[in-house]
């Protein structure tokens, strides 16, 4: 469905002005504990290329490139993240020369109704805009981009127009997973107002409703004016109205970033979209606000399981998606990704195996869903593998523990060019730094000086030290600590530059 007509079906939206501001609005907080071993608390999927060489928020961000609807102005992105993703997400936009205009750090998850109440006062802030949201959940797959933008422009004239309006996904086969939104009758198949959202159905109503052809996947896409918006959660739910606004007043700037204050945010209530709101306006008379939906039929999956990551990847003759080292033989069906050693299948069917390097997890594909569990499993028992993958981001480059035991842990460290590690010091460990590539700067006690490759120093127990990467290429080496706790919480900082105070991080 590459075409959405714009015609006489919109009624009286279709009269709006094609003018103003459209700002991307990237959610992206979410943790994706059903795609473990890849996904982890503190690297959720949308910060991995599970689809394509980009990451899934890439390529959300690029999802609008070359957009154009009249004198429609496509804005830079606005981000809603969790604080901990901050650097992360600044780097990998920068990378595909997608910078966010702003990117809202939230201190606490509250939910998408919250969060898209901040990105709305956020896009607010030039009283000469009123501009369009367009609302886009970061770890999402679409495959056909035409498709897409066409239904951003047959919903643009009744967002414009005051209209709420959601994107729903032309269903393809009774899918028990996921919530439906009823099309009126005489709006089947073109954008128009919403009968009714219906919660994930058992197979049996989910199948009548795929008869229908009146039922679409309610997708998590939505557009509507900020103003609009921010009516809307008002009247439905002032609580998290003025808790937001409370928080986002009281915010603190530091660049790009907007830093939301716990105490603030914490008050407000939890609560999404749909049931703060879209679930109230079809049967509204109050606000006056249309509740509009768009068919979109696009390739698109919410990517919630490996099942169907698999669902929308390309496959080979066998129906096997394989991705890394991977041989197969006799294999069918099958999702196979390996990161960091060769993986082999013999004689399989309908598997889904993922390879990192320090887990491997083997599951029926019908069964994907089941994966929280074992990540339930894993934080019951206080593991890292719940939270944390072996390599590890930081704002200055990224560090990957290759080995370890008793008194002692090898790790590998790159520094980006320009980039240094806060000051700080260590109450029960000793590290030893052996440069392999690049130059380093080492601060030990009162003393500053350089290493270059082959070259080593050692910081002794307590000692203050800090390492920095003054060179224009990046700086590697080896770090070999010693001591009677090797935790990242024995981390005293003293001196950041990225603003960070205190705590386990380096």
């Amino acid at each position: 469905m590459g075409e959405i007509l714009i015609d006489a079906a919109v009624g009286e939206a279709a009269a709006a002005t094609t003018t103003g501001l459209l700002i991307p609005v990237i959610l992206s907080g979410g943790s994706g504990t059903r795609l473990w071993p890849m996904s982890r608390a503190q690297y959720p999927k949308q910060l991995l290329p599970l689809h394509d060489s980009n990451t899934l928020l890439q390529a959300t961000a690029l999802r609008t490139d070359g957009f154009a609807f009249g004198a429609v102005r496509l804005g830079k992105p606005l981000v809603v993240s969790n604080e901990e993703y901050r650097f992360v997400i600044a780097e990998q936009l920068k990378a595909i020369g997608s910078a966010a205009e702003s990117i809202v750090l939230e201190p606490i998850g509250r939910n998408t109704a919250p969060a898209l109440t901040l990105a709305a006062l956020e896009a607010s802030l030039d009283p000469a805009e009123d501009p369009l949201l367009l609302v886009m959940p970061s770890d999402h797959v679409v495959n056909d981009i035409s498709a897409f933008q066409n239904a951003l422009r047959a919903g643009i004239p009744a967002a414009q127009n005051g209209a709420i309006v959601t994107f729903g996904i032309i269903p393809d086969h009774p899918e028990t997973g996921y919530g439906y939104i009823e099309i009126k009758a005489d709006n089947v198949g073109t954008p128009g107002p919403i009968a009714s959202f219906v919660e994930k159905p058992d197979a049996e109503t989910a199948q009548r409703y795929v008869d229908s052809g009146r039922f679409v996947w309610n997708s998590g896409l939505f557009m509507t004016r900020a103003s609009v918006w921010l009516k809307a959660i008002g009247a439905f739910r002032p609580d998290i109205l003025e808790a937001v606004k409370a928080a986002h007043a009281a915010g603190k700037r530091d660049g790009q970033f907007l830093f939301v204050p716990r105490a603030e945010f914490s008050a407000s209530p939890s609560d999404s979209i749909d049931y703060a709101v879209m679930e109230k306006l079809p049967a509204d008379t109050g606000t006056g606000i249309p509740a509009w939906v768009v068919p979109l039929e696009c390739g698109w999956s919410d990517v919630g399981a490996w099942g169907a990551l698999w669902d929308v990847a390309e496959k080979d003759a066998g129906g096997n998606v394989t991705r890394g080292d991977v041989l197969t033989t006799d294999t069918t069906d099958t999702l196979v990704l390996a990161q960091s050693r060769m993986v082999a299948c013999v004689g399989v069917d309908n598997l889904v195996i993922i390879e990192t390097p320090d887990a491997v997890m083997v599951a029926n594909k019908d069964d994907t869903q089941k994966v929280k569990d074992i990540v339930g499993q894993l934080q019951k028992a206080g593991r890292s593998e719940a939270i944390a993958h072996r390599k590890v981001y930081r704002p200055w480059g990224w560090y990957d523990s290759i080995d370890n035991g008793p008194r002692f842990q090898v790790k590998r460290i790159v520094v980006n060019p320009g980039a240094t590690l806060s000051l700080q010091l260590h109450h029960h460990r000793a590290e030893h730094w052996i440069v392999v590539s690049g130059t380093a700067r080492v601060t030990r006690g009162e003393d500053t000086f350089l290493l270059s490759e082959n070259q080593s120093t050692y910081i002794s127990i307590g000692q203050v030290h800090r390492l920095a990467n003054p060179g224009k290429v990046p700086l590697e080496i080896i770090e070999v600590q010693s001591g009677s706790y090797l935790g990242e919480d024995d981390i005293v900082r003293l001196e950041d530059t990225y603003g960070r105070s205190g705590g386990p991080i380096c």
